[in-house]
């Protein structure tokens, strides 16, 4: 048995390769730079371009096994999708999408740094590989396909954010920072493992899509596999900074760097909801002997009231917590909190095309969040603070600082015809026609998680208007510090690249506000095609017109 199973091994490692050549690549980059340093000659350089060079190079090789994965792997067993290395990855359009999406956003991360000179020459080796193993990790949670690769996936994402966090080394709150982050992340990992172990021991197995088809096969859900599930999501739920499980955030936030911050709050949250979203889907999925659509209703009873209460309760937290704070990387993390918030309202409901509909929300919260804390490190590079009060007046001294900033605060409001106002609208819909949808199959108790969460939903954003307009009221209305002591003002005149850096990342934010029917379509196509088993709502319909004819 083993020697077969060695073959398979050997047979698939050309294709497991192949399907993790981005991975690899960030890994020998790492290597690279690394060996860079062995020589003192380059020791004083910064190797922030060679890393930007390779994560490019990385986002195309992505880009082409996304317009080639058809060919790659014709439509057959699973909508498509590969698994790989003995069931531990699992290569699909899903995958290939979180990637791309992490690609791109290290990408843009790096350029930041490159233009905001954080890190400087001397630490940029060790600030770039903790930066891209970080992204390695990430990648890895967008395939995990075993509970020992899921496991390994979140620590290497894990580890390299706890030293990306206080790699400030002079700031004494930048290590109270990430000793805080060491400490909730290893509780976090420990109860993550435990629940692990016991549903292994459990089910006998740690593949992920046979542990899945048993736990759907059972007609209830005993406290061992409940408690294996809940312990499995806390540690996910850590990375996504839910409610209750956030403590971490805003202290990381405050006392790292502003880009580290804008990496964290976009990236671990891609890939968190990318590997909820597998299970989340996967325990509604095809059971053998057992309609699909009833599982799905099933499970659904358990899995949607739960999110929903943990999706009110991160949104709302979050935006209320956002009111008192003055520190703009505090805001910025409670703001993070609360669309986190927002995005696991999309996976609330169950269906492929809420999956669809948070990768919308990814896409778009991607330049509207790395705007808004790229604009807060360009304002400390000029300022030397992050607070609050040292910006007021700043629209006269930074004029296209101000504006483009106020494009980004505004769009994570959700104020139309920014981007922000697509992405809430593609959720609220999602919410709306799933919460219709199980009232009309008479399934009462997801129906009304549903409506409740719309309402929420709905009553949340517009509590958001309060502190992110209250940052541009300081900003375009009060009067500066020097100008109430009578002190002379001096303009802040930024260096072109980072206008245009700003003005790109705001000009998508306004396009992708009027224009987003093509990216709707592209990440609707994901949400459905990549969980083949678990049902759409017509398809839920179709079969029980069926059941009722017969």
């Amino acid at each position: 048995m083993s020697e077969k199973l060695l073959e398979q091994l050997q047979a698939g490692l050309g294709q497991g390769i192949t399907a993790i050549l981005p991975e690899l690549i960030l890994c020998g980059t790492i290597v690279l730079m690394l060996f860079i340093r062995l020589f003192p000659r380059y020791n004083s350089r910064h190797l922030g371009l060679v890393a930007f060079i390779f994560a490019l190079y990385a986002f195309v090789v992505t880009l082409r096994q996304w317009h080639g994965h058809q060919s790659f792997d014709p439509r057959g067993e699973a909508h498509g999708s590969i698994v790989l290395f003995g069931g531990m990855l699992v290569h699909d359009n899903f995958s290939i999408f979180i990637k791309l999406f992490l690609l791109g956003f290290t990408t843009l991360i790096i350029l930041l740094n490159l233009m905001t000179r954080i890190p400087d020459s001397e630490d940029s080796a060790d600030y770039m590989t903790l930066l891209l193993g970080a992204t390695v990790g990430m990648m890895l949670m967008a395939s995990a396909n075993h509970l020992l690769m899921i496991f390994i996936a979140i620590e290497m994402a894990s580890l390299p954010s706890y030293a990306l966090a206080g790699f400030m080394k002079g700031r004494r709150q930048s290590s109270e920072a990430a000793l805080k982050y060491v400490v909730y992340g290893g509780g976090a990992a420990g109860v993550m493992l435990y629940g692990m172990s016991l549903l292994a021991g459990k089910y006998g197995t740690g593949y992920l899509p046979d542990l899945l088809a048993f736990i759907n096969s059972q007609p209830s859900l005993d406290a061992v596999t409940l408690l294996g599930l809940l312990f499995l999501l806390i540690g996910i739920a850590f990375k996504l900074a839910a409610v209750p499980f956030h403590f971490w955030c805003p202290d990381v936030f405050e006392g790292a760097a502003a880009e580290v911050g804008a990496f964290l709050s976009v990236a671990s949250k891609g890939a968190a909801l990318a590997l909820l979203a597998r299970i989340t889907m996967g325990l509604g999925g095809l059971s053998e002997g057992v309609s699909y659509t009833e599982i799905w209703l099933t499970m659904s009873y358990y899995i949607i009231p739960i999110l929903a209460i943990f999706a009110a309760l991160t949104t709302t937290f979050g935006n209320f917590a956002a009111f008192g704070q003055t520190n703009l990387k505090r805001l910025l993390a409670y703001s993070t909190i609360a669309h986190a918030g927002f995005m696991l309202m999309g996976l609330a409901t169950m269906s492929r095309e809420g999956v669809g509909a948070v990768l919308f929300y990814l896409v778009i919260y991607l330049f509207m969040n790395l705007g808004a804390f790229a604009c807060v490190a360009f304002l400390r590079n000029f300022t030397g603070s992050e607070d609050l009060s040292h910006f007021r007046g700043m629209i006269h001294r930074a004029p296209v600082l101000v504006i483009t900033f106020g494009f980004f605060m505004l769009s994570l409001l959700g104020l139309p015809p920014l981007a922000g106002f697509a992405a809430k609208f593609q959720i609220f819909t999602v919410l709306y026609e799933s919460a219709d949808f199980f009232r009309g199959q008479g399934l009462n108790v997801q129906a009304i998680s549903l409506y409740a969460l719309l309402f929420v939903g709905g009553i949340n954003s517009v509590i958001s208007l309060f502190y992110y307009v209250k940052v541009l009221r300081v900003m375009i209305l009060d009067r500066s510090l020097e100008e109430v002591e009578g002190r002379p003002q001096e303009p802040v005149r930024p260096a072109p690249i980072p206008n245009a850096y700003l003005g790109v990342l705001a000009f998508v934010v306004l396009v992708l506000g009027v224009f987003w029917g093509s990216l709707s379509t592209a990440s609707s196509v994901q949400g459905v095609d990549s969980f083949g088993p678990t049902p759409t709502r017509s398809e839920v319909q179709a079969q029980a017109k069926g059941a009722e004819k017969r």
